[in-house]
């Protein structure tokens, strides 16, 4: 994986300190390219053929002249390279940035239906006076841009943007809004930042004469489903399986993140047989707290905890484990950084957590597996089975708009129901489903779009984010597209194999794993529960309460922030996990974002 940035249309300035604000996303190298109105620059994070992928990377080919900057991995390299071989183009090296470019020469924006993979990429046509910008179809790698002064900026990270001269920190009453009422999840497309917009996942995009025009090429779609019960679990383990093994091509060592709930198990199980047969063994990471032993608390969320089920699966696969084991201090001390890697607030001790895990991951491998979006794609989250929430209408995993909109600053000039709910219906009409359908397959297929355009996009934001600020690149199997759109158009019965959350899954994967792990409930991502470090984010809050003068109560309304914060919630802040201590951590990650960035209000 690495960082990459450019600009269109405008001087090539302040491109050194660009460069340095990618260096963490890739340590490995740097490169910039120069050409008439276009600037292309690279940092390297270097992976698979370290000499041969080189970028920025060029390519004469008929008749035009190609320069490709690009961040991600291609799951199908040798399929597309042997395409491209037999219509006669000939490769230097063994990278899949190398048969990117010449996938991009000989097919053009269309190259993206031949890929699986995740990436993030540009190509400057030097004789066209052209930029293509692509992203993966479900949005695993970030792409960023701003139109500005008649010309474009385009990064893997917001920060990087900013730093071009002439760019300010600006946040307008949309931006304003989603962090009160949204956060940390963000509006499809929407950077928060005024001005600056995401590529969404299955976006492509061309500027040329001063425009910027945006097309999509994949979204979910529904089909009739023909496969009996069986046949789909078959489909699925195949799926699941060849995903998990294509992802593991790598030139240095890999590892997995275990947490000893099905889905990583799934994933160290499959790698762990693959290495094996090479008589290898594969490093296993996974992350505890001091005194969860002592302070765990069983909840409708999180039913139990993870140690024992992690030990089960190290010995089941016979894995070199590494644990991690944070305090309380651990993870405030890292609140700014966390915020500064995403660049906006995040999911608080969530995103501390894996933050300091991947720093510790880092130290042993270069590349991890991990079981991120199984839950969006088979159903697994529990409001997709609760029948109170399902029948609600608002973001099923942020309960909580009647709290939210009673934080609103009177500066914010709008009902806040009314954003809520008109986001979340955009949403929902753009969900692809066949006539005829019942009810409840409709919702469920609604639910489905919601959580992948939606929640899914909020944890691969923190996955990307937390793991390439440490130089760490993670694959997520469960995200290859060909799972995705197999799965959608399972009917809701199968996939509740049983009555269990992801039953169709647990079925395919029989005889992968002990039962014990097969057939565990559901856990989400572990967090503490030591009450020194709610005693600690309390302590902070109490003081951010007391500064009349601090930017968060433009946002907030300081009174009500108190309340709410005395006295709880019956819903999670945002998910699964974010309760009281993890709700006030947002609002110090909001007001720290607001100082750090300088942000200028435009409302």
């Amino acid at each position: 994986m690495c960082g990459i940035a450019g600009m269109v249309g405008l001087p090539p300035a302040g491109t050194e300190q660009m460069l340095d604000s990618m260096g963490r996303r890739g340590p490995d190298d740097r490169g910039m390219y120069h050409d008439g109105p276009a600037t292309l620059l690279h940092a390297r994070l270097a992976i698979i053929d370290p000499e041969g992928g080189r970028q920025p990377m060029e390519l004469d080919f008929g008749g035009e002249h190609y320069c490709l900057v690009y961040n991600g991995e291609l799951y199908n390299t040798q399929e597309l390279r042997r395409e491209l071989a037999a219509l006669g183009h000939r490769f230097l090296g063994h990278s899949d940035t190398e048969v990117l470019l010449h996938a991009y020469a000989q097919f053009g924006a269309d190259c993206l239906e031949k890929c699986n993979g995740i990436f993030a990429f540009a190509v400057w046509e030097r004789r066209a006076r052209r930029l293509f910008l692509g992203r993966d179809r479900i949005g695993v790698k970030p792409l960023f841009y701003k139109l500005h002064q008649g010309g474009l900026l385009f990064a893997s990270e917001m920060k990087t943007i900013l730093l071009y001269p002439g760019v300010e920190a600006r946040l307008d009453e949309v931006g304003a809004a989603q962090l009160v009422l949204l956060g940390p999840g963000r509006l499809p497309g929407s950077g928060v930042f005024q001005g600056i917009g995401e590529l969404e996942p299955g976006c492509r995009a061309f500027f040329e004469d001063g425009r910027l025009v945006l097309t999509r090429y994949w979204r979910l779609k529904d089909r009739e489903h023909r496969d009996s019960l069986e046949e789909t679990a078959d489909r699925v383990r195949y799926l699941v399986t060849d995903a998990i093994r294509r992802q593991m091509v790598s030139d240095v060592p890999i590892g997995t993140f275990l947490s000893g709930g099905l889905d990583s198990s799934i994933i160290t199980a499959v790698c762990a047989k693959e290495l094996e047969a090479r008589g290898e063994v594969l490093n296993t990471f996974s992350v505890d707290y001091e005194n969860n032993d002592r302070y765990f608390k069983t909840s409708k969320f999180q039913p139990d905890g993870d140690n024992a089920y992690i030990r089960i699966m190290e010995k089941f696969c016979h894995t070199s484990h590494h644990w991690t084991v944070l305090t309380p201090e651990d993870l405030v001390a890292v609140l700014e950084e966390a915020t500064i890697a995403r660049d906006l607030p995040g999911m608080a001790d969530v995103d501390f957590s894996l933050l300091a895990f991947c720093g510790q991951i880092r130290e042993k491998v270069k590349v991890a597996l991990s079981g991120e979006c199984a839950d969006e794609i088979f159903g697994g989250y529990p409001w997709y089975r609760d029948p109170e929430i399902r029948a609600r209408e608002g973001f099923p995993w942020a309960q909580n708009t009647h709290e939210r909109t009673g934080l609103m600053s009177p500066a914010l000039p709008f009902r806040g129901e009314d954003f809520i709910l008109d986001a979340y219906a955009a949403v929902c009409r753009e969900s692809d489903i066949l006539p005829g359908q019942s009810p409840q397959e409709r919702r469920m297929k609604e639910m489905v779009n919601l959580n992948f355009r939606c929640f899914m996009q909020t944890l691969l934001d923190r996955k990307d984010r937390m793991s390439m600020y440490n130089s760490l690149e993670v694959r997520v199997p469960f995200c290859d597209y060909r799972i995705a759109e197999y799965l959608y158009a399972v009917p809701w019965e199968m996939k509740d194999h049983r009555g269990r959350e992801k039953g169709l899954l647990r079925h395919a994967m029989e005889g992968l794993l002990p039962e014990q792990v097969l057939y565990r409930r559901k856990s989400p991502y572990p967090k503490t529960f030591d009450p020194r470090y709610e005693a600690m984010v309390s302590q902070r809050m109490q003081a951010l309460l007391e500064d009349v003068t601090a930017p968060l109560w433009l946002l907030v309304d300081r009174t009500a922030a108190r309340t709410l914060l005395s006295g709880g919630s019956r819903w999670p802040w945002y998910g699964q996990l974010m309760q009281r201590p993890q709700t006030m951590a947002y609002f110090l990650q909001m007001d720290f974002w607001l100082r750090h960035y300088h942000i200028n209000f435009t409302f």
